[in-house]
């Protein structure tokens, strides 16, 4: 589909000459204009590709006037239409950096080419603007996540390196109990130095598009209920999981009398699940019901994981999914933020979808919507 072309010409001859050679060129030409204020009217409502601005238009407003007021508040390009050719004039017409001037009168090949020209700078100007947005963006994104990483890491190397100074400074004077004690914090950082660093991996192949997606056919039913009686196993007594089905997840073909399991990525799915259930567990630290439910419905499965937990501060749901973002009121469970980010990018490989509701000091329920192909 040829661009619009809004027409901003008070000459009503010459601007019905400008539509004419427009039109049979392909151009839409949405409306012809008189007035500079008029014209940015339309410009907001009829959102052109261009605008061919004359001048010098009657009324309170002339058009370089309209033009910078154009280019600046909608980002569209503007080409202007001159008898005059003046030092004084084209110079207050540069400062608004219109991207081509036709001279009247013009003659066709003139007018087309400069709109073609005028269109293809603009479009190579937004592409360029756009990418480097995105860089600067990426820049930002990646100088907050150095940073987080760093502080993230600093703390349990700075508890390895306190233990392992007292046990080799006072290992004479320490209890046995006390140099268990010590034992004890070094194997936890450890091992939470180990699960940061997998975590930080599995974001940063997933920002660069490295996770491999391999669906392939899954018993989703008793793939969910052996995932749950491995949590009973490490889940303390206060907690008690509750899981249930609805709907079939074998599905069935149509006029035959075949069923066939949904494919999807058995590795990524358990990463989905385990953090959805690790948390549910962890950020109810006085126990209760831990609910999962898993819905298999016209083609989809959706699964919901309902905790009755400390909750999530409403101002902080919406960028809770974004890394190293936790909420305010976790207080000393130990946590990196880097769970959820994780979890919506295998979700989106799946092409699912993830929303989470949540009510500080009463719980947390998380669904998952994930196509049955």
């Amino acid at each position: 589909m040829k661009e619009k072309i809004l027409v901003v010409e008070d000459e009503r001859i010459i601007a019905c000459d400008i539509k004419h050679c427009l039109e049979n060129f392909g151009y839409i030409v949405p409306a012809i204009i008189a007035y500079g204020e008029q014209a940015i009217a339309e410009v907001e409502q009829l959102q052109p590709d261009l605008v061919l601005m004359d001048m010098m238009l009657k009324g309170d407003m002339n058009g370089i006037q309209a033009a910078e007021l154009i280019i600046n508040s909608f980002n569209i390009p503007v080409v202007f239409l001159t008898a005059y050719s003046n030092e004084s004039t084209l110079k207050k017409a540069k400062e608004t950096q219109p991207f081509g001037y036709i001279l009247k009168p013009f003659e066709e090949t003139q007018l087309i080419t400069t709109i073609e020209i005028a269109l293809n700078k603009h479009q190579q100007e937004t592409v360029i603007r756009d990418e480097l947005q995105k860089e600067k963006e990426m820049r930002k994104l990646k100088s907050r996540f150095v940073s987080m990483v760093s502080h993230e890491f600093r703390n349990p190397l700075t508890a390895i390196l306190n233990s392992t100074e007292l046990l080799a400074n006072q290992s004479q004077q320490l209890t046995q109990n006390k140099t268990d004690e010590y034992i004890y914090h070094i194997q936890n950082s450890v091992k939470h130095l180990n699960q940061l660093l997998n975590d930080v991996l599995l974001v940063g192949q997933a920002e660069v598009n490295q996770t491999q997606f391999k669906p392939a056919p899954l018993d989703l039913e008793k793939f969910c209920e052996d995932l749950v009686a491995e949590f009973k196993l490490i889940a303390t007594e206060k907690h008690q999981i509750i899981f249930k089905v609805q709907g079939c997840c074998i599905q069935r073909e149509e006029n035959i009398e075949l069923s066939k399991l949904p494919c999807l990525d058995e590795k990524l799915l358990r990463h989905i699940l385990t953090n959805l259930l690790s948390n549910a567990i962890k950020y109810s630290p006085q126990g209760g019901e831990i609910r999962f439910d898993l819905f298999c419905l016209q083609g989809e499965a959706i699964f919901r994981i309902q905790d009755r937990g400390i909750g999530i501060p409403q101002i902080e749901q919406e960028n809770l999914f974004t890394s190293f973002q936790r909420g305010s009121n976790v207080g000393k469970i130990p946590g990196h933020g880097l769970g959820l980010s994780i979890v919506e990018q295998y979700v989106e490989l799946h092409q699912g979808e993830i929303s989470l509701i949540s009510k500080e000091g009463v719980g947390t329920t998380v669904i998952v919507t994930l196509p049955l192909k």
